[in-house]
């Protein structure tokens, strides 16, 4: 395959490569795609307004019974790591600097012990009492039906560390000085639907002028980007990268 060579060849010669990530990235780890053609969002439209910090300040309870209904999945945290993870983690032994700035928030590139990691929409693993800053573990969080500050003289029911709906994204620009520091910009299992997390491949071809490449499943509308392009199951491109890069 003609653009698997070429993303070999690309990988080799950048010295420090920024990744971005995507639910696509998890999806063999069976955690599903939230947005993808047939994934969880497009079922039920409503979650989004239940997952919004409107919502938490008008019902925190019943926010939480919904958080945890909608996470289930990804809070009862019996997924680990896939292929995909590790391979991010091992470019780090050919003696590389990668940045991996994901979507995702279930915390599975922690688990794969990649060292740069900007967790772009936050993490499901804490929470975090608005009133006094306490921070609370996720053991913490299931084990209450509405996870209050364990502090006695706090008790305010906690907000999750995960971007809301409605929320300011705060590590855009941090993401930017990754991507400015790069050889190359890699992007891995996402639709590039969400902004301003899709406005960083624009940021790396505009501003910062480095070669860009992609691999997901499908298609984006933002494909017109990339330098090269690798379309087709993401265990399966980086176990034929392994065997070419290492």
């Amino acid at each position: 395959m003609k653009s698997l060579i070429q993303l070999t060849e690309m990988i080799e010669s950048a010295s420090t490569i920024t990744v971005l990530t995507g639910a696509g990235v998890s999806t063999a780890s069976g955690i599903p795609d939230f947005r993808s053609a047939n994934g969880l969002w497009s079922e039920d439209r409503s979650r989004e307004y239940y997952m919004s910090n409107r919502y938490f300040s008008e019902d925190p309870v019943d926010f939480w019974k919904k958080y945890k209904e909608i996470f289930r999945i990804k809070l009862l945290k019996d997924f680990e790591p896939n292929p995909v993870h590790y391979f991010l983690r091992d470019l780090e032994k050919l003696e590389k600097r990668i940045y991996v700035i994901t979507q995702n928030v279930d915390g599975l590139h922690k688990a794969a012990f990649s060292s740069d990691i900007i967790e772009y929409h936050g993490s499901l693993d804490t929470a975090t009492c608005p009133s006094c800053g306490t921070s609370m573990t996720l053991e913490r969080i299931l084990a209450e039906e509405t996870p209050r500050c364990f502090r006695d003289e706090c008790r305010v029911i906690v907000r999750p560390d995960v971007v809301l709906f409605g929320d300011p994204i705060t590590k855009h620009g941090q993401a930017e000085v990754c991507v400015q520091s790069s050889e190359l910009l890699l992007t891995m299992g996402t639709s590039l639907q969400v902004s301003p997390f899709n406005l960083l491949p624009e940021y790396a071809v505009y501003d910062v002028h480095i070669p860009t490449a992609i691999i997901n499943r499908e298609e984006t509308v933002m494909d017109s980007l990339f330098d090269c392009k690798v379309f087709g199951d993401l265990s399966e491109t980086v176990q034929l990268l392994n065997h070419k890069l290492f």
